[in-house]
C-alpha cells in the first residue's frame, strides 16, 4: 500500500483551463517521469501516430493525415510535442525538392515494448477478433508475448512486485497537467491494426491513464482519486463508470474500487510505461517509484518474452504478420 502523501492534491491554480506553454513546462519540470509519461502518451492520436510509425514506417504529415483521417492542425500539433519531447528527430531528404520527414529517435524507438504489451493485453482482455499475429524470427513461430522478469526471466504480473514510492513521489507528482481536450475518433471500431475501444479508453484519454497509474499505486476510494488527481467529481465519475463497464474496476459495496484480473493484466503495459519514463524522461529526484519482483528480488527490469520458446523478444528480431 502507498503511503498517504500519494493523495496530496495537485496544487497549481489553473482552475481546470487548459495551461500556457510556459506554464506546461513549469508544471512538466515538477512532474514525475511517470507523470510526464502519461502526459505525454496519454492522447489517442499520440498513440495512433505512434503505431502507424512502428507497424507501417509512416514517415510524413501526409501519410498520418491519410492513414489516420485527422485534422492538419491536430496532426501538427501532436507531432511538434513528439518532436520536443523527443520521440521523434525532422530530418531532410529529396524528392525533386527539399522535404522533411519525422524519424523516430532512439528514445521513440524504445516505446516499441509498450506498444507491443498493449496489442498483448488486447489479444488476451479485448473482444478484438483477429489480430495480426508477431512472428519471432528466432524461433519461427508466433511470438505471444507475455510480461517476464529482466533478472530471473520468470512471468511476472501486478501481484507479485511491490512498489515503494521515493520520498517526493507524491500523486500530485504523477498526475499531469491538461494538455488536450479529450477527443473521440468518429469511427471507434478499429481495423486490423487500430487500437481497440477498449485501449483507448483507458490509455487515450489523461485521465484514464492517471486513474489507472493510481489504482496501481493503491488508491481505491473515491475521495482519493479525487484529492490525488484533483480531478472534477462529474469526469471522475465517468472514468470510473467507464472502467466498470469495460471490466476493469469492480465496485464494492464499501464504496471502493478494486482491479479486475483485466485491470490487472494491464501492468503488463504499465510495467513498461514507467520503465520507459523512469530510464528516459529526467524528473526531480527522489520521485521514482521503485518496483520490486518478489520472487527474486530485483529491481523492476520488464522483458517480453516469447510464448514459444520463452526468450526476450527484440524489435529486431519479430515482426507484425500484416498480410496473412
Amino acid at each position: 500500500m502507498v503511503s498517504l502523501a500519494l493523495h496530496q492534491r495537485i496544487r497549481g491554480g489553473t482552475g481546470g483551463r487548459i495551461v500556457s506553454g510556459t506554464e506546461r513546462r513549469t508544471a512538466r519540470a515538477e512532474l514525475s517521469a511517470i507523470g510526464q509519461a502519461l502526459a505525454i502518451l496519454g492522447d489517442r492520436w499520440v498513440l495512433l501516430i505512434l503505431q502507424r510509425a512502428f507497424l507501417l514506417r509512416i514517415r510524413t504529415f501526409a501519410g498520418w493525415r491519410d492513414a489516420l483521417g485527422i485534422s492538419e492542425s491536430v496532426l501538427a500539433a501532436r507531432l511538434k510535442e513528439l518532436v520536443d519531447h523527443g520521440i521523434f528527430e525532422l530530418a531532410a531528404y529529396r524528392d525533386g525538392r527539399t522535404r522533411y520527414e519525422y524519424r523516430l529517435t532512439e528514445r521513440g524507438l524504445r516505446l516499441w515494448t509498450l506498444l507491443v504489451a498493449i496489442h498483448s493485453w488486447e489479444r488476451d482482455w479485448a473482444d478484438r477478433g483477429r489480430l495480426p499475429p508477431l512472428l519471432h524470427h528466432l524461433c519461427g513461430h508466433a511470438a505471444e508475448p507475455y510480461l517476464g522478469c529482466g533478472a530471473c526471466r520468470e512471468p511476472m504480473s501486478a501481484r507479485d512486485t511491490h512498489t515503494e514510492p521515493g520520498p517526493l513521489a507524491t500523486f500530485s507528482r504523477i498526475g499531469p497537467p491538461r494538455r488536450h481536450r479529450r477527443t473521440v475518433r468518429p469511427d471507434a471500431a478499429p481495423d486490423l491494426i487500430g487500437y481497440c475501444p477498449d485501449s483507448m479508453e483507458i490509455l487515450g484519454d489523461r485521465w484514464s491513464t492517471s486513474i489507472l497509474a493510481g489504482a496501481f499505486l493503491g488508491t481505491r476510494r473515491f475521495v482519493d482519486f479525487q484529492a490525488g488527481l484533483g480531478i472534477a467529481p462529474s469526469v471522475l465519475t465517468d472514468r470510473l463508470r467507464r472502467f466498470v463497464e469495460l471490466g476493469v474496476f469492480d465496485p464494492r459495496p464499501d464504496g471502493s474500487y478494486r482491479l479486475t484480473d483485466k485491470g490487472l493484466a494491464f501492468f503488463e503495459v504499465f510495467a513498461f510505461l514507467v520503465d520507459w519514463a523512469q530510464h528516459e524522461l529526467p524528473a526531480p529526484e527522489g520521485s521514482a517509484l521503485a518496483i520490486t519482483h518478489r520472487p527474486c528480488g530485483a529491481a523492476l527490469d520488464p522483458v517480453l518474452l516469447c510464448t514459444a520458446c520463452a526468450r526476450p523478444l527484440r524489435r529486431r528480431e519479430v515482426r507484425f504478420v500484416l498480410d496473412g
